[in-house]
């Protein structure tokens, strides 16, 4: 239904880096959404009053709380859309993130109300009546949240939204609580057995669980996670493609919400190239990132010594030799200067965030390799950390 929904409302719908797109796509499921859900209520909720099964009445208002969160998805989306302006500069794409986040404490709210209801029915418990209609009701609504489950996870994929897997999230633990309710009406008929208190606590457990997680998925992007691996890979792949490019690094990826990207990184080329030249070929890259990545880019050029043998045979020493500290150390920006006494060594060595030695420790370490090398070698260190 959603992609036949697709093709007939949404234009240019496989575009998925567009704004405009993203917008309609969660329009769309907001809206289907809330129908389902609205319906769902409704129907478990007759079910839960004939059968007084708590369980099953937790469940319709978790639904009717689900059409609220497909509210919060379809206002999150075009709010996200609205272009920048003097008081957002970079627009307001991390909206989409905050209404995921929404979305995620909404699962955890009903999670720890179907855990109370549940107590509340263990200390004071009802009898269950088993009735056909409710079985019908309960297999229909499982097989309704397992397609928005698909589709939402589908589409969040497709257009790379928070917003949207967090929804699918939900829809997946409406799916297996309701199951849990439907397996211990079953139980309850042919064995007499009243589990609906317990299944509800269990189901409880499990979409507090699954609310937790989908709350971390949607609270990395705002404190800033680094880029994934194919991100990382199509910059360098893009930036490696100029003959001019000795090497990157600093890279950092600035994400303010999905299609609203900054990529900054440092270019090296060597030292004796025409600076207009130079220059040419970063503004190319730089348009290229843009017109392939859909991002705003600016290139710091590093110039670098690549014709003196001294140089190069010194930086490949070092950088062999201060793996033996940690195989994950590198090094860049690398430079001599040389004097009367002694040859300033400097460079940046770039180190990983999980290292038990400190910055300190580090940098005496390899000061000590250095002085290995040559005695009249001064290390002018500097500690870099890793954005990606």
């Amino acid at each position: 239904m959603i992609s036949i929904l697709a093709r007939i409302f949404i234009k240019d719908r496989n575009n998925a880096e567009s704004n405009d797109v993203r917008t309609a796509y969660g329009t769309l499921c907001g809206i289907m959404g809330i129908i389902f859900n609205v319906i769902l209520f409704g129907i478990k909720l007759f079910a839960g009053i004939i059968s007084g099964a708590i369980s099953v009445i937790s469940d319709a208002f978790n639904n009717l709380t689900d059409a609220a969160s497909s509210i919060v998805t379809l206002l999150g989306f075009r709010f996200a859309n609205q272009k920048a302006d003097e008081d957002h500069p970079f627009g307001h794409g991390r909206i989409e993130y905050i209404s995921g986040l929404v979305v995620s404490m909404l699962i955890i709210l009903v999670g720890f109300e179907l855990g109370k209801g549940s107590v509340e029915k263990i200390l004071n418990p009802e009898k269950i009546e088993f009735r056909i209609v409710t079985l019908i009701i309960l297999c229909i609504s499982i097989l309704v949240k397992t397609y928005m489950a698909v589709y939402n996870f589908g589409i969040g994929k497709k257009i790379s939204s928070a917003a949207m897997k967090a929804t699918a999230t939900d829809s997946l633990c409406d799916c297996i609580a309701t199951s849990a309710v439907l397996i211990c009406l079953i139980i309850s008929k042919f064995t007499g057995l009243n589990l609906d208190a317990y299944c509800g606590i269990l189901v409880s457990a499990f979409i507090l669980f699954s609310g937790i997680r989908a709350a971390k998925e949607t609270i990395d992007p705002l404190l800033g996670t680094p880029p994934g691996k194919e991100y990382i890979e199509r910059i360098s792949n893009i930036v490696y493609s100029y003959e001019g490019v000795a090497g990157i690094h600093d890279l950092i990826v600035h994400d303010y919400g999905p299609g609203r990207t900054m990529i900054s990184l440092h270019a090296e080329v060597a030292s004796d190239v025409d600076i207009l030249v130079a220059h040419d070929m970063i503004d190319e890259i730089e348009m290229k990132l843009r017109s392939e990545l859909n991002c705003d880019a600016v290139i710091h050029m590093d110039p670098i010594v690549t014709n003196d043998e001294t140089i190069l045979e010194a930086k490949e020493k070092i950088s062999s030799l201060i793996t033996v500290i940690d195989n994950r150390l590198t090094l860049h920006d690398f430079r001599m200067v040389q004097g009367p006494t002694h040859t300033n060594v400097i460079f940046d060595v770039v180190v990983p965030y999980n290292m038990q030695k400190t910055d300190k420790e580090i940098k005496k370490d390899i000061e000590k390799i250095i002085k290995t090398i040559d005695k009249t070698y001064n290390a002018v260190i500097n500690i870099d950390k890793s954005y990606v």
